[in-house]
């Protein structure tokens, strides 16, 4: 590749060249492998069973416009827990994950125009201080259900105090 320096000037220049070769590569090394982390990262993100953000929760509610208009766009877990007590043991179905909506308790008009629950039913969840939520198309059928809002845990995502999660 490069001839055999001759003299000490010949080898200044050849250590020189040389080293800039290999910067040059490593450089292009590092460059390349940016690249490649970057496209990587971002497939990752576009993929549908990874769910990395509001907005695409948002775009898969059932009802979207409706969900986005009147409440919020949720993640619904059906799982079924089972306790047996001779011998004490629980165990646990693996859980459905599916898109979902929660109505705001001033929006319930929306179910009720469609003839999706009756007064009585929004009278007991009323009285509960509940509100409606669903899933599947209000069009076909959808499961409703009052629910109750549970504050009492806090969001442990978020630690006012400290920038490390609240259980480490």
């Amino acid at each position: 590749m490069f001839k055999k320096p001759q003299s000490s000037a010949d080898k200044t220049t050849f250590n020189f060249r040389f080293n800039t070769l290999i910067a040059a590569i490593i450089g292009a090394a590092i460059m390349i492998g940016i690249v490649i982390g970057v496209s990587i990262s971002s497939v990752a993100n576009s993929n549908p069973e990874n769910v990395a953000s509001s907005s695409y929760i948002d775009t898969v509610a059932p009802n979207a416009d409706i969900c986005v208009q009147y409440g919020a766009s949720a993640i619904v877990t059906d799982a079924h827990i089972f306790v047996t007590l001779n011998p004490f043991k629980v165990y646990v179905t693996q859980p459905k994950m599916q898109p979902g909506c929660v109505l705001r308790q001033n929006d319930w008009a929306v179910l009720q125009q469609k003839n999706l629950v009756t007064s009585a039913k929004m009278n007991e969840c009323k009285q509960s201080l509940n509100t409606f939520a669903f899933t599947g198309k209000l069009e076909n059928s959808p499961d409703i259900y009052c629910v109750y809002q549970n504050d009492a845990a806090g969001n442990l995502f978020v630690n006012k105090n400290s920038k490390k999660p609240a259980n480490s």
